[in-house]
């Protein structure tokens, strides 16, 4: 099926909100067109069998028996519908529409009665019949030709993902938050079979993927695809899991029409109620939510957190609340296959991230964490820069993670970053955010840079050198140091060091407040280069009034934070005979794993502060991955007289237009 006949069966099932104004808001037209459509695709898909299975009921009458597996079998389908009745028969008689109606979805079988009950379908035809409406949209139905000779399968995907495209934005939803575009699917998808495309033509090879932020099921589609277009004879088994009650019913019924198990579809949030929690897959892919945050599941996934550690899913650490992108990616390794003696076993993982997952978190954080436990467990192995503007709900940058727990000899150690922004063309039309899309020709040239990357970086002749980077693991490492200068003061009393000192806790639980302060105002305009001499005439100003010079540390540190003021060649304040470090002083490096401290502060510290010192007790471990850093390309600014010149033209030319005003 073509796309102008994919666009032309939407804009017929979308007709329907004509008759919905009014009686529905526009947010609410999907609640009403998708699942009709869905009725629909089912009923067409069945259609060839409906003898077989009236027989089949027939047969069994009275019997107390299960009669599941008998019925799938007659209709030649994982589901089936046990009714008599059709659309155009439910339209024979407008007088028991709703009751027909009612019964006939209640006579399909409980996989796909609840992908319908998911969109409250019952509810909708109340609803609809209490409006008048429902003769109108069953007849709206009724006429659209759904059958998979007509639509085949994964083009029923493209129908889906247009109308839900359509009631997204209608709600002011993002789009992206129900599907990916095709074409980043299909980059997604080579990127992470592609290395198995020579395993996959095994005659009886079987694989199994999970996507757990699966949608409307269209990545999941596009795997099966992939591998049965190198092996028709494949065994694909198809995993999800959708906390979108809509996407996750879409999902369910394309899995039911591809002879899937919809059970394979679990509803549901991946991180508190696992619906795979015990199986292990070959390959997983997913587009989660970008920066979405997981508060609502907080208590689930800290308490296996704490509890289960790294036998659970989240032992590595845990991301910010406002972002449980990582989440999803220890999520999906948790579930890889182990790697066997003999080299087999192991999977592949594809995840679309934005920029955040690569840095954010300062070192020993949950982000770092987890990233130096992907790195140091040798899973990563390379990182795809994305064209921006490619998505419906975004313009961001984004990126590919390829992960696998068996790398191939060549990339064991190393993580290849590629740069595949600049392929890309513009779209005629925009679709929301999304300007921007990667044609067929650029979707083959990014895999084959892929494929090569490891003799594209090593060769610096190659055009495309400047595309490719490896590193090492452990080069996205570091060790967060901190830099100490020591605190100088000099001493003065002023007004304002008097009233401070004035208003500290210590000087103000003395019993003799006032007559502390006032014995010292004959030192007004005093300075003193060092804290001894400060004191000492601090005490005799004390003593001349008959005071008696108060005790304790609390005391002392607040006599000297209150006069002393920083001064670059003042006096070095000494803890236990070490210099006191300035915490205004204070700074921070990142030192590569691989260098030793004590050098690197040798050449970039110590020639511009030479007093600083590193203390070491502070020195925490992070893991980042800059991309954008290592891709950067110094463009200098253009000469000052070229500027100067352009700018001299401008005002020229201002002037001449102001000139032939005033004529």
């Amino acid at each position: 099926m073509n796309s102008d006949k994919h666009t032309e069966l939407a804009n017929h099932a979308w007709s329907v909100a004509d008759l919905l104004r009014g009686d529905y808001k526009q947010s609410d037209y999907g609640k009403v067109i998708l699942p009709f459509t869905v009725l629909r695709r089912l009923e067409c898909v069945l259609a060839p069998t409906r003898n077989e299975v009236a027989a089949t009921v027939a047969r069994f009458a009275g019997q107390d028996i299960d009669t599941d597996r008998f019925l799938r079998r007659a209709s030649g389908h994982v589901f089936y519908n046990t009714s008599d009745l059709t659309l155009k028969q439910i339209l024979g008689d407008p007088g028991h529409a709703a009751a027909n109606l009612q019964a006939y979805v209640a006579a399909f079988s409980d996989n796909a009665r609840e992908v319908l009950e998911k969109y409250e379908f019952a509810q909708q035809i109340r609803k609809l019949d209490a409006a008048k409406l429902l003769y109108k949209v069953m007849g709206k139905f009724a006429d659209l030709d759904l059958r998979p000779e007509v639509v085949p399968n994964h083009n029923m995907g493209y129908l889906f993902e247009d109308l839900i495209r359509r009631f997204a934005e209608l709600s002011n939803e993002t789009a992206g938050e129900h599907f990916t575009p095709r074409e980043v699917i299909k980059l997604m998808v080579k990127l992470l079979v592609g290395a198995d495309a020579d395993a996959l033509q095994v005659p009886g090879v079987v694989r199994t993927v999970m996507d757990p932020a699966c949608g409307t099921g269209g990545m999941l589609s596009a795997v099966d695809d992939f591998i049965r277009d190198h092996n028709p004879d494949a065994t694909v088994e198809l995993f999800g899991q959708e906390l979108n009650p809509e996407s996750w019913a879409i999902c369910r019924s394309d899995l039911m029409i591809k002879e899937q198990d919809p059970d394979n579809i679990a509803f549901g949030n991946s991180f508190s109620d696992d619906g795979h929690s015990r199986r292990k897959f070959d390959f997983m892919l997913a587009n989660p939510p970008f920066g979405v945050e997981w508060k609502k599941v907080q208590s689930e996934v800290e308490y296996e957190h704490k509890s289960m550690g790294e036998s659970g899913r989240f032992g590595a650490g845990l991301p910010r609340i406002n972002d449980g992108s990582l989440l999803f990616l220890q999520h999906m390794i948790d579930k890889m296959k182990p790697v066997d003696g003999n080299g087999g076993g192991g999977s592949r993982i594809a995840i679309v991230f934005n920029g955040s997952p690569l840095f954010t978190g300062a070192a020993e954080s949950g982000e770092s964490k987890i990233r130096q436990w992907i790195l140091e467990n040798d899973w990563l192995e390379a990182i795809v820069a994305l064209p921006d503007q490619l998505f419906y709900n975004t313009g961001i940058s984004t990126y590919f993670w390829i992960l696998t727990n068996r790398k191939s000899p060549d990339h064991k150690g190393k993580v290849v970053l590629l740069d595949a922004r600049e392929y890309w063309q513009k779209m005629r039309k925009s679709l929301g955010d999304k300007r921007k899309f990667i044609t067929d020709q650029q979707i083959g040239e990014i895999t084959q840079l892929y494929d090569e990357a490891l003799q594209v970086a090593a060769d610096p002749e190659h055009p495309l050198h400047g595309k490719v980077k490896v590193f090492r693991n452990e080069d996205f490492g570091y060790r967060r140091i901190t830099v100490e200068r020591p605190l100088k003061l000099r001493f003065e009393l002023t007004e304002e060091t008097l009233a401070a000192l004035e208003e500290s806790k210590p000087v103000q639980k003395l019993a003799n407040t006032e007559e502390f302060i006032a014995a010292l105002r004959p030192l007004l305009g005093s300075t003193w280069a060092t804290k001894a001499e400060a004191f000492l005439a601090l005490k005799d100003a004390q003593v001349a009034a008959g005071l008696t010079w108060p005790t304790g540390t609390p005391f002392v540190k607040a006599v000297r934070d209150t006069i002393g003021v920083r001064d670059t060649n003042g006096e070095v304040q000494l803890v236990k005979g070490e210099p006191e470090p300035d915490t205004d002083l204070r700074d921070y490096e990142n030192v590569p794993l691989d260098e030793d401290i004590a050098v690197y502060l040798k050449r970039e510290v110590l020639p511009h502060v030479p007093d600083a010192w590193v203390d070491y007790t502070k020195t925490k471990i992070g893991y980042e991955i800059p991309l954008t850093r290592h891709f950067y390309v110094y463009e200098p600014p253009r000469p000052l007289a070229e500027i100067d010149a352009e700018l001299k033209a401008l005002e020229s030319n201002i002037q001449r237009l102001l000139s032939e005003m005033t004529l």
